[in-house]
């Protein structure tokens, strides 16, 4: 079934990520200490996101002045704070929020450094479509507000985009589209540097070329290979290599709101890998339950290759290779040529 056909995708519609408890409203007072100021003012790390709610677009907000001083940015998770880190050609300080891989970001609560962090940006890039609602709700506490980049806004008019699927960062294309959104933002923060923002987003976008390369050689190769996915996270991938989703929709829409799989629908995706149907499951391992590790368990018992996939940057890499890297194992893993 297409991904754009498939009904698990209505539910981003109204912003809902997990159910249950997990998520709590997170705390909107904002805790200016001097112990904080002094922590921050020393920090620098990669990201990008935001809200988008009554932004008005990819990028809104006023000018903030210019000068010396490098531009603060706040991103939602690290992938959009590498991404912003790159497009700011050595003038931007960058916190990402959301930076540890081993956290289930749709559980993220912001502490009170992270909500200083966020009354003092110039800048926050946030991805939009319900992925991280808690940063719009902290830049509405604020009087000045920032300069404000939200992903699903700046990536709309990308053809394979749809608004119904805010994992953006698995299509390169929106990611391109982001980064250009950035460096516009950047400008209007501090115009003496417009050129170097509009340069280092363009490089960027070149540099995206060689996992682009790979995307369509797996296509040629593999258009049509049946795959099965725990959750929709990767579908823009799977979309862009011709793969085919066999995964029974009810499935993926439960596990992605967090709650329990009905016996028939984990039998029928168990079915897929016991049975051998797909060729591939594709894992996030970053959300998991008792159930997608059941059927991580029979994909491994039947020699059915997985590929893990997840929402944040691991540390220490940057997005292009993390792309490049996910695009590698998967071609290796549809070649029959995975490492055991």
């Amino acid at each position: 079934m297409p991904f754009h056909d498939d009904p698990y995708r209505r539910r981003a519609r109204a912003g809902i990520r997990r159910a249950g408890p997990a998520r709590r409203a997170a705390p909107i007072a904002l805790v200016a200490t001097l112990a904080l100021a002094a922590a921050l003012a020393g920090c620098g790390a990669t990201s990008t996101g935001v809200n988008g709610e009554g932004s008005g677009g990819p990028v809104s907000g006023g000018p903030v002045s210019g000068g010396p001083a490098a531009i603060r940015v706040v991103a939602s998770t690290n992938v959009w704070g590498d991404v912003a880190q790159a497009v700011g050609a050595g003038h931007v300080d960058v916190i990402s929020l959301i930076n540890d891989a081993s956290q289930d970001p749709h559980e993220f609560e912001p502490s009170s450094r992270d909500e200083l962090a966020v009354s003092r940006a110039d800048v926050v890039i946030a991805n939009g479509g319900g992925y991280d609602d808690f940063l719009g709700r902290m830049i509405d506490t604020l009087g000045a507000r920032p300069v404000v980049v939200t992903a699903t806004d700046a990536a709309a008019h990308v053809p394979s985009v749809s608004p119904d699927n805010e994992h953006l960062w698995f299509d390169l294309d929106a990611v391109a589209a982001v980064a250009d959104a950035i460096a516009h933002a950047y400008a209007s923060a501090d115009p003496a540097h417009a050129s170097d923002f509009q340069s280092a987003a363009r490089e960027f976008d070149t540099s995206l070329q060689p996992v682009r390369d790979r995307i369509a050689a797996v296509r040629a190769e593999h258009e049509g290979a049946p795959v099965a996915i725990t959750e929709p996270l990767p579908m823009y991938l799977i979309e862009a290599a011709g793969l085919r989703n066999v995964t029974p929709a009810a499935f993926s829409e439960a596990v992605e709101e967090g709650i329990d799989v009905s016996p028939a629908e984990l039998s029928d995706t168990l079915a897929l890998v016991t049975e051998r149907r797909a060729a591939l499951l594709v894992y996030n391992d970053q959300s998991v339950s008792g159930q997608t590790e059941q059927v991580l368990a029979a994909a491994r018992d039947s020699g059915v290759p997985v590929l893990p996939v997840a929402e944040t940057l691991p540390e220490g890499q940057h997005y292009q290779k993390w792309m490049s890297g996910i695009v590698t194992a998967l071609a290796a893993d549809l070649d029959g040529k995975a490492e055991s």
